[in-house]
This record gives C-alpha cells, structure tokens and sequence, in this order.
C-alpha cells in the first residue's frame, strides 16, 4: 500500500495523474499571463510545485505533501519546547518574587534600582549566551546546547533559592540568563530542522505557546504563594522540574538531521529522517541527505572560524541577506519596545501601585489573556498570513497603550521615594479601565508581535542562518534588558501616564516599519525571498506572489493526489 503512493501503476492513479496535471498547466498559465509591476524577476519562479519558504529542496515536497505529523516529531517538539515553557517561567516568576520577598534579601526591603538589576541580570545573560550560542550551535550541536542550557537554569536556580544576599540573587538570575538565551535561540532553530515543512510555522508556534504557558503557570505559582512563608523560593525551584525533564529526554533523543549531516553522520541523519516521515522510500530520504550535503557544503570556508567569519560578512554585505537582518532584529527590537515585558517582569509592581492587594491573582489574567491569543495565532497565523496579522495587532496594542495613559493620569500616582502613593485606591473605575485595556494590549500582542518574530529562521538562507538568528535574538534581549533596568525608575521620572504614552509612541513608529518593511513570506520559496530582498523589500510583490502560491496549493489539495516524481518534475 505504501508503494502504491510513489509508484502509480493502475488506471486511476494514471487518470488522477492526468487530472493534476491538467490543473498544473492551467496555473502554469495563468502564471504566464500575470505580471508583477514591483519586480519583474518573479518571472521564472512561478512553478507549479511550491517548496516551503524555509528550506531548498524538490525531495521535501514529495516528503511532506499529504505527510501526516509522526509521533516522534511531536515528541521531539514536545522536549525541545520545553526550553520555551522555562524562557516563560523564568521571566514570569520575577513579577511575583519582587512583590513577596520583602525583607528576605539583606534584611531590608529592596529598591527599585535593586529590583531593576536583579530583573536585568536575566537579560543581560541572555544577550551574552545568546551571540554564544549562535556562534557555536554547529560546532557542539542544538542537542547539546540545549542541554547545556539546562544545567545554567539548574545552578541559577539553586542559586536564588538559597540566597540571602541581594548579590546572590542577582548572580542566580545572570546565570539562569544564560539558559534562557540559549533555549531562545535554539529550540526555535531544533523544531524549525526535525520539523516537516508543511507545518513548520505552526510547530515553532508551539513553543512560543509553551513560552507563554510557562508566564501563565509562573503567575498562577506566584499568586498561590503569594502568602506562605519563603514563597518565593518554592517559586523559584519549581523551575527545576521541566529543567531536569528536559535534560532527561534528550539524553534518549537525537540531534537534528541537519546537524548530523554537518558532522558527516550520514547514517543518523537517515535514521532520524526515516522515524521522522512514515512510511517513505529509502530513495527519498537517500536523496534529501544528498540535498542536504550539497547545501553544507556550499558553506564558505575551510574550518569553522573561516565559515563563521565568512558567514557574518555575508550577512551584512549581501543585499537580500542585510534586509532580512535589518526585518528580524527589527521584529525582535519591537517585541521588547512596545513595552510587553514591562508587564512581565512588573505587572505586580504595577496592579500593587494602582491599589490592587493581590496583584499576582490580576497579573494571571494578563497572563492566561497571552497565552489564550497566542492560541489562536497558532491556528490563524498561516491562513490570514503574518503580514497581515501584524498589521492587525500593533495598532491595537497602540490604543491599550494610549487608553492606559489616560487612566493612570485620572487615578493620579506619585513616587515619594520607592513607595506609590494612589489618589484612588482599592477597586476605582479608572483602576479597572487599565487592568481591561492591559487585558487589550495583552491579546493584540500574542496576536502578532509575540509570535511572528520568532519565524526569523525563514528571513535566512542557510549559510548565514545561525548567525542571522543569533544577530536578531541578541537584539531581542539587548531590548528586554533596556526594558528591566529603566521601567521602574521611568514610572518615577516622567509618571506611568508618561511611560505608556512612549510605549504607545513606539508601537505607531513600529506599524509603520511593518507595513512598509515587511513583506508577506507565508508560502513562499526561500529563492523568492532571496528575490523579493534583492532589490528592496518589495511588500506589493510579496502579497501578490503569496496569494499566487495559496491558491497553486489549493489546486493541488483538490485533486487529492499525493504528488509524485512525475508531477514535481513537471
């Protein structure tokens, strides 16, 4: 029966052969008799068959075409997310341990300078581990590394749970920063290499929706501790529980294909295909290693350092390849700037400033609003396109933001030293307006900006996509740091009217560079990205030629016939 599938030798699968490609050549054309004003040098990439922006093969669309997701692909996204679950915990339990530890540290409270740099400290270790990781991810390995970040979340978390000092703490918090920037960029980057290329969006969406369970679960923590003494430590080393799982499962678990076939490990690179698509030829999975070696080996550069080096010119001197730059370390600046993880790190700090005495109970509303709409990016991401849902969102996270200023200007706040004196306190009506437009903010941002930059992968072709990664990861936590060491003392310089009224400033600077930067690349060959980047960013040409690409699929998805040899080649 599986034969059946390559090798059409009865009447039907004849007639069936005949009728797709009789679609094929009325798509073929109706590309022919459609132009593209914005850049002419589509032309001769309108094929019938369409390969997965991500990657440069023919192989894997007979692979994927009508492959269902295996049960060892689902596992292996399972563990790798789990590096998104503890990028989500670790950043989520600071909101609640900030409020809870009171005089444990020192034997005093702690400032808002203090509580800047122990929330920074993460950041700062991830920027660090983050360029690192980039820089020798093919030299170690994803597997490794990722392993690697689970004994930096270990010694972090022990770390902070028997500290005392302020300064031990904040050491915690820097060397659990070096997990998390490793498990940023590289399970991403793992889901993005075992994961069949149909749905590669969708799966690296998991761990973006594992990130924001692992915020949801982090605040729900924190509100149940929030009264028992050492809470906070309990929060912290529950951290350690998906830690060592994940260590756990990857010593039972392979690297990716990619990798092994960088190695030279032909043979597991084979095995870990062959458990990968069920049910597919020996020659299939022959032929994609040999693609696979084939675009290795066009890597420049005699050793690693030569090709790395070589790579980060390439980068920032090929055109097309300093565009997706400039569009990845863009799309991971804005995610921080429009003012998201100052929630994270401080919505307790902010609900307790407006009057509210159990802030970690509000901020999980908060929470489990990011992690509900990140849900639904998941199922809409690849139908409305990521484009399109950016669009959508930045200018409804600008109106949270506008509407927040304005509330907090009527409830009146003042900083008399470190403390938050409110005008309005307990549950006043302004009070509830900025819980509901925060609740707002939360939703449009898990929309768009929360998930879509993580998609970077896609921007890159593959011999500058380690560091092309590591460039717009980097930039993602140089924000978040800039965010965890000003916020506070921002509240207090030039009010929190002020701080959401420059958030909401930011986030119409970044609408604009979306609709005029980004182009739509659902759907799309990673040649036609090259293409679409060579010149410009071309975002007319991209919309066309992605609608073009959605509705030559859909053809093919009507025929119900698993496309073969005969009908690729063609």
């Amino acid at each position: 029966m599986a034969g059946e599938k390559v090798e059409l030798s009865s009447m039907d699968s004849a007639i069936e052969i005949r009728h797709v490609n009789q679609h094929a050549k009325e798509i073929s054309s109706e590309n022919k008799s459609e132009s593209y004003d914005d850049n002419k040098e589509f032309e001769g990439s309108n094929r019938v068959v369409i390969k997965p922006v991500n990657d440069e093969d023919d192989v894997s669309v007979m692979i994927n075409f009508n492959q269902g997701v295996s049960h060892f692909i689902i596992m292996l996204t399972f563990v790798a997310s789990l590096s998104g679950f503890l990028f989500g915990y670790d950043t989520g339990y600071i909101s609640s341990a900030l409020i809870s530890i009171g005089t444990d540290l020192d034997n005093k409270e702690l400032t808002y300078g203090e509580k800047e740099i122990t929330t920074a400290a993460t950041s700062l270790g991830a920027l660090i581990f983050a360029l690192v990781a980039g820089f020798s991810v093919d030299i170690f390995g994803r597997k490794p590394c990722l392993m690697f970040s689970n004994i930096m979340f270990l010694i972090g978390a022990i770390l902070q749970v028997t500290a005392h000092k302020f300064w031990q703490m904040t050491a915690g918090r820097f060397i659990m920063g070096f997990g998390v920037g490793i498990g940023s960029l590289i399970a991403p980057l793992y889901i993005s290499e075992i994961a069949p290329k149909m749905i590669r969006g969708r799966l690296t969406v998991i761990n973006s929706l594992w990130l924001t369970g692992g915020q949801l679960i982090a605040y729900g923590c924190g509100a149940g501790l929030n009264h028992v003494h050492n809470g906070w430590r309990i929060l912290v080393g529950l951290s350690l529980i998906p830690t060592v799982l994940q260590f756990v499962f990857f010593i039972f678990l392979p690297d990716t294909p990619r990798y092994y076939v960088m190695k030279g490990d032909y043979e597991k690179a084979k095995s870990v295909l062959k458990r990968s698509y069920n049910g597919v030829s020996d020659e299939l999975i022959d032929r994609k290693i040999e693609e696979l070696i084939a675009l290795n080996q066009s890597i420049p550069g005699k050793n690693h350092v030569e090709r790395t080096w070589n790579a980060v010119k390439e980068l920032h001197t090929k055109p097309a390849n300093f565009r997706a730059l400039i569009i990845a370390c863009g799309l991971q600046g804005i995610q921080q700037f429009t003012g998201w993880n100052s929630l994270v790190y401080f919505s307790g700090t902010i609900f307790e400033s407006v009057g509210f005495k159990n802030s970690s109970a509000v901020s999980i509303i908060v929470s489990g609003t990011n992690f509900i709409f990140t849900l639904v990016a998941f199922f809409c991401i690849d139908k409305i396109g990521r484009r399109n849902i950016l669009i959508i969102g930045i200018p409804g996270m600008t109106v949270a933001h506008v509407m927040s200023a304005i509330a907090f200007h009527f409830i009146g706040i003042k900083f008399v030293g470190n403390t938050a004196i409110v005008e309005q306190s307990g549950f006043s009506s302004w009070g509830i307006v900025i819980i509901v437009f925060i609740i707002m903010f939360a939703a449009f941002y898990a929309l768009g900006i929360g998930t879509v930059p993580w998609q970077q992968s896609e921007l890159f072709p593959q011999n500058v996509r380690g560091v092309g990664t590591a460039f717009a990861t980097a930039t993602n936590w140089a924000g978040s740091l800039v965010i965890a060491s000003t916020f506070l003392t921002m509240l207090q310089n030039i009010t929190p009217t002020g701080t959401f009224g420059f958030f909401a400033g930011l986030c119409v600077v970044s609408f604009f560079f979306c609709y005029f930067c980004y182009p739509e690349l659902s759907g799309l060959e990673l040649e036609e990205v090259q293409t679409i980047l060579q010149d410009g960013f071309n975002v007319q040409a991209s919309k066309e030629l992605a609608k073009k690409r959605k509705r030559q699929i859909a053809v093919l998805k009507k025929a119900k016939h698993q496309p073969t040899e005969e009908i690729i080649e063609e």
